[in-house]
């Protein structure tokens, strides 16, 4: 058989080797014609010759760096993508970008740069792209924020586009069980508890990452990964294997591959990711009971293409959805454990058999979601539920409304035996704050601890609280308080734990007008999250209100500060698709 014509793993068919005319390519405004001479001068110094100056210019970009080993193999994995690419008739074009890991950030005023990094993600890709005249782009990434952030780069630049996970991490072990690094989050407070020593917390700490790749459960980096899959910028399948796996060269080649077939048949990423796809996407991060950061970068994604799908929107496929997946935090498995057990193929198989994902959306394959589908069997396994016998009728996320949140909140229900809260407030006006008095002891079984200023713009930067929320965890106090915060929680937060209520403190609203002793009411079934406050006493306390400052008034966290918006649509920083008078890929 030629080589063109061997079927890949995909199921798509190779694309045919062959000249690309650059009459509509980006990249001809830096290669062609003699005006164009010393811009191909650069390209000669890189080593390329006339020919592959004459192909499309692939960008490869990656968020490798040695801050944490979700991008640790990255690099390698590139490589294996450029391979594809020039395989197929392209030139790739390595380059590089940022990441800042929660893992490292937080517990500390780094985590404030987190969710910033999304949008410099984002913004660089776009400028490298744009500057080098990039024709096509595959985009891998490992951590949190730098999935949606190459996804967002990938919509808003709207040029033929492959998304790649870089993998998860294996788990450790420790005492004879598996563990993740949310394992050494908690250990923190059963230390502070008395109930671990410093030496297991010490043995635990080198044990819970035992390789390369993305924290281990469906934190947010694997429910952003299933996302790709679900959304369709993801070949099928690339999302599941652990980061050390050489089985990831096959995809990573393949993805290499997909790119040009995607440039000669002229399909972009806002032909794949439409109202439909954000749906599917949806639909994935409920049935695996996935992070609630979904729920601020599915809005973000939508933003990029003029589509408005905010985080009520996805709360609706949220609600519809059955929760199908017992993957940690709030279940068992890992996703070593979802990849062996048939990977997100799986998942979107039997939401498929059950009505709850569109069949009919176009994916990076070039076929649609139903015929990517086709050959998909659903395996008898114990990590995933066929949809008509789910854990819960829907899904492991829900949205919260009322007049403590009237823009919205989120919390994650999987794993919770109780879906109902009422206590006093105590409120904390940062997460130093919050933190110490968990740490001490200073709380009481049954009250809601109210963590504000932590909002988008109030932060800035609306940092996670992964260290507060172990802590509690790890001291047994974890669905024996209830926690709010206009801030966020990392992925692997458990317990009664609601986020990004809004409108933020920082803004006047309600949470930032809260007093301690006020009785707080949290009904994940209804929906619904109330103060026991009148109207009149709530306007009462808004007239007297003042606006804090904050202790970032330079640099990049300020700028971000003046832009951002409310996390109810994503916490984007531009107008998005719909204010576009054209796109790069029409230059």
């Amino acid at each position: 058989m030629d080589y063109d014509e061997i079927p890949l793993k995909t199921g798509m068919m190779r694309p045919m080797t062959k000249k690309f005319g650059k009459s509509t390519l980006v990249s001809r405004h830096v290669t062609e014609g003699p005006e164009r001479a010393p811009h191909r001068s650069y390209l000669y110094a890189m080593g390329l010759g006339e020919a592959q100056i004459n192909q499309p210019l692939v960008g490869v970009a990656t968020t490798w760096n040695e801050a944490a080993p979700c991008n640790i193999t990255l690099a390698r994995q590139a490589q294996v993508v450029k391979k594809g690419v020039a395989a197929s008739g392209g030139t790739p074009r390595e380059f590089t970008t940022i990441t800042v890991t929660d893992g490292i950030a937080m517990g500390h005023q780094g985590m404030k740069s987190s969710l910033v990094s999304r949008e410099v993600i984002a913004d660089s890709v776009e400028l490298t792209m744009r500057g080098h005249c990039y024709d096509a782009l595959v985009g891998l990434a490992g951590c949190d924020k730098s999935l949606p952030g190459l996804m967002m780069a990938m919509v808003r630049l709207n040029v033929p586009s492959v998304f790649i996970y870089g993998g998860s991490i294996l788990p450790g072990k420790f005492k004879g069980r598996e563990v993740t690094v949310v394992d050494v989050f908690e250990g923190v407070g059963k230390h502070s508890a008395g109930s671990m020593s410093e030496a297991e917390l010490k043995e635990l700490e080198q044990a819970a990452c035992p390789s390369g790749g993305s924290c281990g459960g469906q934190f947010t980096a694997n429910t952003m990964a299933c996302v790709s899959e679900a959304i369709g910028l993801a070949l099928p399948g690339s999302a599941g294997a652990p980061a050390p796996y050489e089985s990831r060269d096959r995809f990573c080649f393949d993805s290499g591959e997909a790119v040009m077939h995607l440039l000669k048949e002229k399909i972009r990423p806002r032909d794949i990711v439409t109202r439909k796809a954000l749906e599917n996407a949806a639909a994935v991060v409920a049935a695996t009971g996935g992070s609630t950061n979904a729920a601020l970068h599915l809005p973000a994604i939508a933003h990029e293409a003029g589509i408005d799908f905010d985080m009520h929107a996805v709360g609706e496929i949220f609600k519809r959805t059955p929760y199908l997946a017992d993957l940690m935090p709030g279940g068992k498995y890992t996703a070593k454990d979802l990849y062996e057990a048939g990977g997100v193929q799986i998942v979107l198989k039997t939401l498929l058999d059950g009505g709850f994902l569109h069949g009919d959306c176009l994916t990076v394959t070039g076929k649609t979601m139903a015929e990517n589908l086709k050959s998909v069997a659903f395996p008898e396994q114990p990590v995933v539920r066929p949809h008509n016998k789910p854990f819960r009728a829907e899904g492991g996320v829900v949205t919260l409304k009322g007049n403590l949140a009237p823009e919205g909140c989120i919390v994650k229900v999987a794993g919770l035996a109780h879906l109902k809260f009422s206590g006093p407030a105590r409120c904390f006006d940062s997460e130093e704050e919050a933190f110490a008095a968990v740490e001490q002891h200073k709380y009481k079984e049954g009250e809601v601890l109210v963590i504000r200023y932590e909002g988008p713009r109030g932060g800035p930067g609306m940092r996670e609280m992964l260290a507060t929320t172990a802590a509690l965890y790890g001291q047994g106090m974890g669905e024996k308080v209830a926690l709010i915060t206009d801030g966020r929680f990392s992925g692997g937060t458990r317990g009664f734990c609601i986020g990004h209520v809004g409108p933020e403190a920082a803004l006047g609203g309600p949470i930032g007008l809260l007093k301690d002793g006020d009785t707080i009411t949290i009904n994940a079934e209804a929906r619904t999250i109330h103060v026991n406050l009148t109207d009149a006493e709530l306007n009462t306390r808004r007239a007297a209100w003042k606006p804090r400052k904050t202790d970032y008034n330079s640099g990049a966290l300020w700028k971000y500060a003046q832009a951002v918006g409310p996390a109810e649509k994503g916490a984007v920083t531009h107008p998005g698709g719909v204010a576009e008078t054209h796109c790069f890929a029409d230059i």
